[in-house]
């Protein structure tokens, strides 16, 4: 008998980057290995904050989505409307989260009668998404496993976005029970799994955001890359790839373009998309900037040699934001065996984790100097070192296939609560 396998989160593929990567990875892995799995989510929006085309003209109904595969297992894929924002404020995140919470429960309460999921995998953000996995845990005696990819009452409150003290307490408040009724609880990095325990009270499993090493790989040859789009061989390209919003500080990158305007050599690429772009090209442009370039997202069968197009990542994030979300861009940049330099302070996770295993460039968040000075000391030194670490680490320790196992037998060692 196949297990039966209920993802919940409006995050999905198509979407390229971000969760919706990592639960359409996830769950293409578990159909491969004879799971039948249901998904219960949006229609693909992020990073685009706009419904993607062909699912536009679907968008404010019911959809279903089908796929077989050799081993016995399939997907199927319950897309639900939901409001999407195309200039998200904190106000408009709450409709977002509201409206998916409610046509979601629709679609959940009308496979009730037909289904019984051996499982319900729930995925934070949206925090309250929980309650989804409880009802559903409560009416069919499912496993529910709550996972967070980002510590979002946390995130609001220290960006500001919610203001009022009650409000935040009583979300916290839901938190607890979502915590409290979940058979398990799994999270991507140490510091993040670290924080949820001491809220949590009880033990956190560690479920990290992995990368296909296959798909991701280092290339030599540079040269060709650069022609291929569009750059001069003697260019040194410094690059930023993945969500462009308010809470990774990127306005620091203009700053940098800045400081090197006068070394023509030096190009400074941004791409991807998010509600922080337009900003970010004013703020470019009112500087008068030649050296820096704005791309969409790139094609994902040609996003392994875009990435080896850089010399440099940047990986930016703001103080606050550090151990709150661990950026999924990290896992790819280590894949292809990238140099990177690496906002982030000194006792959060990603920092640790760098440090420890020496693979990037490590700078203090929200500092200009120390960010211009660590692309400096990446443009001047020999840094092959750094790279090769970060492409054996990654083989060691980010394969899909050794992350899922080991998670797969956790959760059938654990029975529903």
């Amino acid at each position: 008998m196949k297990n039966k396998f209920l993802l919940i989160s409006y995050n999905f593929h198509p979407e390229l980057t971000g969760i919706g990567k990592y639960n359409g990875e996830m769950i293409h892995w578990l159909a491969e290995a004879g799971y039948d799995c249901t998904v219960v989510t949006a229609y693909p929006y992020y990073p685009y904050w706009k419904i993607q085309e062909p699912y536009f003209k679907k968008r404010f109904g019911y959809s279903t989505e089908n796929e077989q595969f050799l081993s016995g297992g399939r997907i199927t894929t319950h897309r639900c409307p939901m409001y999407v924002p195309a200039k998200p404020s904190g106000l408009k995140r709450i409709l977002l989260d509201f409206t998916f919470l409610l046509s979601s429960f629709f679609k959940i309460v009308s496979l009730l009668p037909n289904y019984r999921f051996d499982t319900v995998f729930v995925v934070a953000p949206s925090f309250h998404f929980g309650l989804l996995g409880i009802i559903y845990k409560k009416l069919k005696k499912s496993k529910f496993i709550y996972h967070i990819q980002d510590l979002q009452i946390e995130a609001a409150r220290d960006l500001n976005l919610i203001k009022s003290k009650k409000a935040v307490e009583f979300l916290f408040t839901i938190e607890d029970y979502i915590f409290s009724k979940a058979d398990i609880i799994s999270s991507i990095s140490p510091g993040m799994i670290s924080r949820i325990e001491q809220k949590a009270r009880r033990t956190v499993q560690s479920l990290p955001n992995w990368t296909d090493t296959q798909l991701f790989y280092p290339i030599t040859d540079k040269e060709d890359l650069r022609r291929e789009f569009g750059f001069k061989e003697h260019e040194r390209i410094i690059l930023y790839s993945g969500a462009i919003g308010e809470k990774q500080g990127l306005e620091y990158i203009i700053q940098a373009a800045q400081e090197f305007r006068n070394q023509l050599a030096v190009k400074f690429i941004i791409c991807g998309s998010g509600p922080y772009k337009n900003i970010l090209q004013a703020m470019a442009k009112n500087l008068s900037l030649q050296n820096i370039v704005f791309l969409p997202l790139q094609p994902f069968d040609k996003f392994n040699q875009f990435l080896n197009l850089a010399d440099i990542h940047l990986v930016i994030q703001k103080a606050t934001a550090s151990d709150l979300v661990m950026p999924s861009k990290v896992t790819t940049i280590l894949a292809v065996g990238g140099l990177a330099v690496i906002t982030a302070n000194e006792g959060s996770s990603l920092h640790t984790l760098v440090q420890e295993h020496n693979m990037g460039i490590l700078v203090p968040a929200e500092d200009q100097q120390a960010l211009n000075d660590g692309i400096k000391q990446a443009l001047s030194l020999q840094n092959s070192h750094i790279a090769e670490n970060a492409r054996t680490y990654a083989e060691r320790n980010l394969s899909i296939d050794k992350i899922m196992q080991s998670f797969v037998s956790t959760m059938q060692e654990r029975q529903p609560a």
